[in-house]
């Protein structure tokens, strides 16, 4: 393997490979500047013929080729590491054979760094999903946060009395989870274009029980176009984290964003559970917010929860809870830093940040339109 790698290496490492990769990575900065013009060159242009070419060529395979990929780098980092450390320790290295090394691992990073921008991650600067639906997005107050929380808790008691346990259960079978995440949204293309989704690539993770070690649900792999479930966690919350991985498939690449263009197809799906799914997530998030800034009103809505949500409230606190470690926090810093550095400012909270997305659409369409 090493001396394939190394090949492979030497082969790419010519000068014209450096110049065209320093050339392409500038360009990629300098483009990120313009969201509008990432917004109609590349997001609305160059983008969904990539991924409906990776999602034609991989979608097929009962198999994620991603995470394949994944774990063959995973391995020979780990075999890399192991000949460095052995090489430390018998004082066999020289100079030269650590200008050698970092000039790899330069090449290595600088590579990908273009692959990733090239075939997925410029939709980080794109103008999104917010210019799309032409909402206006501005500071809310506590009033409007508590009319959305109001909301969201009606439609999530609502769905869960209607929620069968033969139901949820088909969920169980992945065939099903993925069909119908598809169907999703084909459903909501009708009503909103942006939304177009095909063909499909949707897929339990390779690495579903790592998942629960680091704490992840989903992941997209924009070398393969493929977005990926941990079908390990509880089934209620499945639904929606597929939808919210296809919107990242689809061309949103914050996770604020993703989360919207998940709720906008997960809510017209006409299954109970689809809409079971989005509402127990965006209800959790929202009731999150409004603790912050009026606890006693948080505390209020959580006791007038259907007795279904408190028992999957329970299921949900449980089930992290047996994979708490000290690993997770680290990883959970990493993946902060890692969307911070991608125009999303607040980390991880960016997550909940679709609470915006979600008062901005209520202003402009109603509070019966969530």
């Amino acid at each position: 393997m090493r001396q394939f790698l190394g090949t492979i290496l030497e082969r790419m490492m010519k000068a014209w490979s450096w110049v065209t990769l320093i050339v392409v990575a500038i360009l990629i900065k300098l483009s990120s500047l313009y969201s509008g013009f990432i917004e109609q060159y590349y997001a609305n242009g160059i983008y969904p013929v990539v991924s409906k070419v990776q999602r034609f060529l991989f979608g097929w395979l009962p198999f994620s080729l991603g995470d394949i990929i994944y774990g063959f780098f995973i391995i020979v980092f780990l075999v890399k590491t192991w000949q460095i450390l052995r090489v430390l320790f018998k004082r066999r290295y020289s100079r030269e054979l650590f200008l050698q090394g970092l000039k790899q691992i330069i090449f290595f990073f600088l590579f990908v760094y273009v692959l990733f921008y090239l075939l997925w991650g410029l939709n980080y600067s794109r103008k999104g999903i917010a210019t799309q639906l032409n909402l206006k997005m501005s500071r809310y107050s506590v009033g409007e946060l508590d009319t959305l929380t109001n909301v969201l808790e009606q439609r999530l008691n609502y769905y869960a009395a209607l929620v069968e346990p033969a139901q949820r259960d088909s969920f169980y079978k992945k065939r099903n989870l993925f069909h119908e995440s598809y169907e999703a949204y084909r459903a909501a293309v009708g009503k909103y274009p942006f939304l177009n989704y095909a063909p499909r690539s949707i897929k339990p993770s390779v690495f579903s029980y790592a998942g629960d070690i680091f704490g992840f649900e989903g992941y997209y792999n924009p070398f393969s176009g493929e977005g990926q479930v941990n079908t390990t966690i509880p089934v209620f919350v499945q639904p929606f984290v597929a939808c919210h991985e296809i919107g990242h498939q689809v061309g949103y690449g914050k996770e604020n964003e993703a989360n919207f263009a998940g709720f906008l197809a997960c809510r017209l799906h006409p299954s109970p559970v689809f809409r079971y799914s989005v509402y127990f997530d965006m209800y959790n998030y929202a009731v999150n917010s409004l603790f912050r800034s009026d606890s006693s009103r948080a505390k209020q809505y959580m006791h007038a929860l259907h007795p279904q949500v408190k028992k999957d409230y329970d299921e949900l606190k449980r089930f992290f809870k047996k994979y708490q470690n000290p690993i997770e926090p680290v990883i959970t810093w990493i993946y902060g830093k890692y969307l911070q550095a991608n125009n999303q400012p607040a980390g991880k909270r960016t997550y909940s940040e679709v609470i915006a997305f979600l008062i901005a659409y209520q202003r402009k369409f109603g509070k019966e339109s969530l």
